[in-house]
């Protein structure tokens, strides 16, 4: 259930945002609302006293709105307030980090981006790291946000996730591969 309320939530705040005129020359309130969230969610993640008080069933959510308004009054807008504040009187507010993500995904779509997370054997140079995401730019025919992780057991060469694409170079992959048309053989 995960999935579509944060979908619908974040598709509702990603229209207002984009509804919001803003004059030249300053951010779009797309760009301004994901920041606070982040923000926010960072906020929230790093602290596990809040997270208990904001998540716990049974604080109500007059004092749990109560304590979003001290924390947050003044460091982000009323559209960001103001759906904390909905989130918390709809009960969703567990949900509050997969809605982010769902933002983060509408508003790179927005801006024609899309995400690639690169695992690799071992830790690529800036130079390797440019020339894939060129090359991953190409193949997707946008702009590419690149994320970048080592996961030795790869072995050699790299996975990358686009999207709902994997395009998976590894020697572990082509090693099982191998294994596998080796017993149809035999």
């Amino acid at each position: 259930m995960r999935g579509p309320v944060a979908g619908r939530y974040a598709a509702a705040l990603y229209g207002l945002a984009s509804e919001e005129k803003v004059p030249p020359k300053r951010r779009s309130k797309v760009d301004e609302i994901e920041d606070e969230l982040k923000a926010i969610g960072q906020v929230i993640a790093d602290n596990n006293d809040l997270q208990r008080l904001l998540y716990h069933p049974q604080i109500t959510p007059a004092a749990k709105k109560e304590l979003l308004d001290k924390l947050f009054k003044g460091k982000i807008s009323d559209v960001t307030g103001n759906f904390l504040a909905l989130l918390v009187d709809s009960r969703r507010e567990t949900y509050f980090a997969d809605i982010v993500a769902e933002y983060i995904a509408l508003a790179n779509a927005g801006r024609n981006i899309v995400a690639a997370q690169v695992a690799s054997a071992v830790e690529l140079n800036d130079k390797e790291k440019k020339e894939l995401k060129q090359i991953l730019g190409t193949l997707a025919g946008q702009k590419v946000q690149t994320s970048f992780t080592v996961d030795p057991s790869l072995i050699g060469g790299v996975v990358v996730r686009m999207g709902d694409k994997i395009i998976d170079g590894s020697v572990k992959t082509r090693l099982a591969y191998m294994r596998e048309s080796l017993k149809a053989i035999s």
